[in-house]
């Protein structure tokens, strides 16, 4: 009898061990049955960090985009559990492929890779996908394959997050009037995610100086804008970069990933309508007017 209790009290402490135990938010570091839990743990709420593969200029790393968001989203999921996806560096960025350590896919394997991504996800339980994007490039493509989701049936919702920290208050002010890429900002988030891969004295190297190569009238675009301006894949002076700025940053980031998080594990609204949408889309002519 005496034994019995003592593998019960056994078994009794290794299930509270098992389930102290913190899940890892990494996807690729879950075992099979852990992810299981870790699915329901989530609430189906699975992270996409959406990064690339580009220069940036003379002093950071190619990965930057990709390291930066995915900084964030690791802390966000820690707060707010959710599974993270792994690596994701297949996103626009035909504008620099002139530049070396680029890898730029086509369009049709950027949007098949993606929908194939996030429909494998949703097969593994994730049926509230939020996106985050690290990639100004991808600005255009993400809303696009969100919007592209309408088209055919799918039983879970795709999120587009994309931060704007420019205009919170307290945030230190900048030094560069001109700061897109690589410039002050985001040397400064570097210098929070991984600052043994950032290169100060490189920053100057080269000039991230806007050469204003074309004069088009105003709502005029063009996929060459880029080049023309910032032909060195830099945009801004990364040397105005301080851990101060990108703590700020990289915090506000973190809290709005946070904030989408618990809105989406919350949201009940948006698979209904569009559930509702398909529906409806299978006869237009019997939707009521």
């Amino acid at each position: 009898m005496r034994r019995i209790s003592l593998i019960v009290l056994v078994l009794a402490a290794l299930n509270c061990y098992a389930a102290d135990q913190k899940l890892s938010v990494h996807w690729e570091e879950l075992t099979g049955p852990d992810f299981i839990t870790a699915i329901h743990q989530a609430q189906g709420v699975c992270l996409l960090p959406f990064g690339i593969l580009e220069k940036h200029g003379p002093h950071l790393p190619i990965g930057t985009d990709l390291i930066n968001v995915r900084w964030v989203s690791e802390r966000a999921a820690e707060q707010s559990y959710a599974i993270v996806f792994p690596a994701y560096y297949f996103g626009q960025i035909a504008e620099a492929r002139h530049q070396p350590g680029t890898i730029s896919y086509s369009m049709h394997m950027q949007l098949d890779l993606l929908q194939e991504t996030t429909d494998e996800m949703a097969r593994n339980g994730c049926k509230k996908i939020i996106i985050v994007n690290g990639h100004g490039g991808n600005v255009h493509l993400l809303p696009f394959f969100a919007q592209a989701q309408l088209e055919t049936y799918h039983d879970y919702v795709v999120y587009i997050y994309w931060p704007e920290t420019e205009d919170l208050p307290g945030r230190p002010p900048l030094h560069s009037s001109n700061d897109q890429h690589a410039g002050e900002s985001e040397t400064s988030h570097t210098l929070i995610s991984r600052p043994d891969l950032v290169h100060m004295d490189r920053a100057n190297e080269e000039s991230g100086a806007d050469l204003h190569r074309q004069n088009l009238p105003s709502g005029t675009y063009t996929g060459i804008w880029w080049y023309a301006r910032f032909p060195n894949h830099y945009s801004g002076n990364g040397a105005f970069a301080t851990r101060a700025l990108g703590e700020f940053d990289m915090k506000a980031w973190t809290d709005g990933i946070v904030n989408v998080i618990r809105a989406v594990k919350a949201d009940n609204v948006s698979l209904q309508l569009q559930n509702q949408f398909y529906q409806e889309s299978k006869d237009p002519l019997a939707t009521k007017q």
